[in-house]
């Protein structure tokens, strides 16, 4: 159908009224033109008679579903069951039954404003491939159209009703699978020392909350074991659960006795194609939760994790178990390898270069040569270094780039204090090397090392020197042991994450430090590793003064500090605590490489969520993240939109 189907007739009718109107004028002015006057004049209604006529033809022929060039060979639109309009822009010029009785109810529409009649039409939509899909009088459309104009010439739009089809896909989604995997975190170490009497009174209570909680749905939970649950259920009753941030996490807190509470860990698994995909997805999840300190859900969908809970300290483990079967598995992989790097994070720490010598300490145990990664003009343990450098180790540090060169297929990478990729010292060895061991204690994030022959993760230490120290105790004989330079390196770690044994220290803590003390560790020398300068002691003290206080955080945000003066960033954020009335610490400095965030808090705000925002992650009291290329400016805001979402959050939960 042409755009100018009327149009053009109209504009032909005024020119011909033009005209005789002229030839009128020019007869009046002039008898010697009177002839010439009659002559135009005739032409004239000539050419308006038969312009009104197909003006006519072509109007009727529209109403009749004739409005093709060959309308003849073309279906009428007027008998079409498909509902069907005829638009001028924005106005409805004609519609033939089916949508007056199936889209309007009857209600006549003529003229009026396509917007005004449904709402949320769009003629460019419609043109699409997939057209639009609407909804009018509790009933759904797809709309489609052919030759819309964003002017004011006419096209057609067609309505296919599709109500029952959306309908069905609704009631599909809703009822797609959902499973959960489900551990009680605290079963052992609750029901422990118990009396059976106890035990049992706890058992009954904990299955109370689980079938309160499976009779909201329409589902079904199985015990698997002593601790652990599978429930199976559909979206629709999963929306609700998410709804109210699984309070279950909550209503099984309330359980417990003098000697702890109950919490549970929570792997979620929907959007899968069937029941073994979300299972797969649900183990997942599990992992993550369990990996990131337990009382909490981890929900694993196709566009990615998400997180609710965990605001409660991890559960220590007390059995050694796991740490001898790991000492095992890391002994036979160094001595598969040729040799050996050690890396840890950017930005090394006290804990992270700690835990490396410790590893170096094993492969010399096992005779296989081995190095330590370090940018040492990007450190934090330039203390400890310059110390075993001192007494001749400092062949066993080495750069980013000669421990690129000296990388073969047999060579291993242990990765200690992270477990991320993007924060390794350096992210070129990792893609590099073919096996690669990971030992952390922080929570686990999302975009974790995945491919590690052996990852040693758990939530539940103090600090990455803790795990290796342990390691240590089931590596080599009674006369392979560490020096006491060694010792005090790791015992260094242990101190620097745990604010000498104030926080995150438990039982087997005290046990690491007291192993590291019978091999030789002088504490008097330990603390001579967190000596600084009357500079680093000024450049903490101004960070500290520019604090403001924030919905119960000290936030200090500065600007550049010397590169030796990156020490004081922590203990910054450590002494912020002491003020009342704050309840976390967030120092971001400048430090010429990026930004660098350290983030401390005694147990009332979870940390490691607010900076899980800022791309890094650590401890529920003990976070950080290293942000490139933004302003200091830009990074406040984003600290202070985290801040706001954990308050929100918190407030629901």
């Amino acid at each position: 159908m042409k755009k100018q189907f009327i149009t053009t007739d109209f504009a032909i009718v005024l020119l011909s009224v033009a005209c005789g109107g002229l030839a009128l004028l020019l007869a009046l002015a002039s008898p010697a033109l009177f002839v010439v006057a009659l002559v135009v004049l005739g032409a004239v209604g000539l050419v308006l008679t038969l312009n009104i006529y197909r003006m006519r033809k072509t109007i009727a022929n529209i109403l009749h579903g004739a409005g093709y060039d060959d309308s003849v060979t073309q279906m009428s639109l007027a008998r079409l069951t498909m509902p069907v309009l005829i638009l001028s822009g924005k106005s409805i010029v004609w519609y033939n039954d089916a949508f007056l009785n199936d889209v309007m109810h009857g209600k006549e529409t003529y003229l009026q404003s396509i917007y005004r009649v449904l709402p949320g039409f769009d003629a460019e939509k419609i043109s699409a491939p997939g057209g639009q899909a609407l909804e009018a009088n509790g009933r759904g459309f797809t709309v489609q159209g052919t030759g819309a104009f964003s002017g004011d010439g006419l096209y057609i739009a067609y309505f296919t009703e599709d109500t029952d089809l959306k309908q069905r896909a609704a009631e599909y989604s809703l009822s797609r699978p959902v499973v959960m995997r489900i551990v009680v975190d605290t079963y052992d170490e609750v029901l422990k020392e118990l009396k059976d009497s106890e035990k049992a009174r706890i058992s009954s209570e904990i299955d109370s909350v689980f079938e309160t909680f499976i009779e909201a749905t329409t589902g079904f939970l199985q015990r698997t074991s002593a601790s652990r649950y599978i429930a199976v259920m559909e979206e629709q009753n999963f929306a609700k659960i998410v709804e109210s941030r699984f309070d279950i996490l909550d209503k099984m807190r309330d359980v417990g006795t003098e000697t702890g509470i109950v919490t549970l860990s929570i792997g979620v698994g929907r959007g899968g194609k069937g029941f073994r995909e979300c299972l797969e997805m649900a183990d997942s999840a599990l992992d993550m939760a369990l990996g990131r300190g337990g009382d909490q859900a981890a929900v694993k969908s196709p566009e990615g994790f998400e997180f609710y809970g965990g605001v409660s300290r991890s559960v220590e483990k007390r059995t050694k178990v796991k740490s001898r079967i790991v000492a095992t598995a890391l002994r036979d992989i160094i001595a598969q390898s040729d040799s050996v790097l050690i890396m840890g994070h950017r930005m090394t720490d006290l804990d992270a270069m700690g835990a490396a010598i410790g590893v170096l300490r094993i492969c010399k145990i096992l005779d296989k040569p081995a190095a330590i990664v370090v940018d040492r003009s990007r450190t934090l343990a330039t203390s400890v270094i310059d110390r075993m450098c001192q007494n001749g180790y400092a062949e066993d540090f080495v750069s980013v780039q000669d421990a690129l060169d000296g990388v073969t297929t047999s060579t291993l990478l242990i990765v200690v204090d992270t477990h991320i990729p993007t924060l390794l010292e350096s992210v070129e060895i990792y893609e590099r090397v073919q096996n690669v061991v990971v030992i952390d204690h922080h929570r686990k994030m999302v975009g974790h090392i995945d491919n590690a022959v052996i990852f040693y993760h758990e939530p539940y230490a103090s600090s990455a020197s803790e795990l290796v120290a342990e390691l240590l105790q089931y590596t080599g004989g009674r006369e392979e042991k560490p020096t006491p330079l060694e010792a005090e390196a790791l015992l260094g770690g242990i101190m620097l994450d745990t604010r000498d044994f104030a926080i995150n220290a438990g039982v087997r803590t005290f046990e690491a430090a007291a192993y590291l003390r019978r091999m030789g560790a002088q504490t008097q020398n330990v603390k001579h590793l967190f000596d600084g300068s009357l500079e680093c002691y000024e450049a903490k003290a101004k960070l500290v003064a520019q604090a403001k206080i924030y919905k119960g955080c000290a936030i200090v945000a500065a600007e550049q500090v010397e590169s030796d003066s990156a020490v004081v960033i922590p203990q910054a954020a450590n002494d912020l605590l002491a003020i009342e009335g704050v309840q976390a610490s967030f120092v971001a400095v400048d430090t010429g490489n990026g930004i660098m965030i350290s983030a401390r808090s005694m147990g009332e705000v979870n940390v490691q969520l607010i900076m899980e925002k800022l791309g890094g992650g650590g401890h529920l009291m003990m976070a950080g993240a290293q942000l490139q290329d933004v302003s200091m400016e830009k990074t406040k805001s984003y600290l202070m939109a985290a801040i706001d979402e954990y308050r929100t959050n918190q407030n629901k939960e």
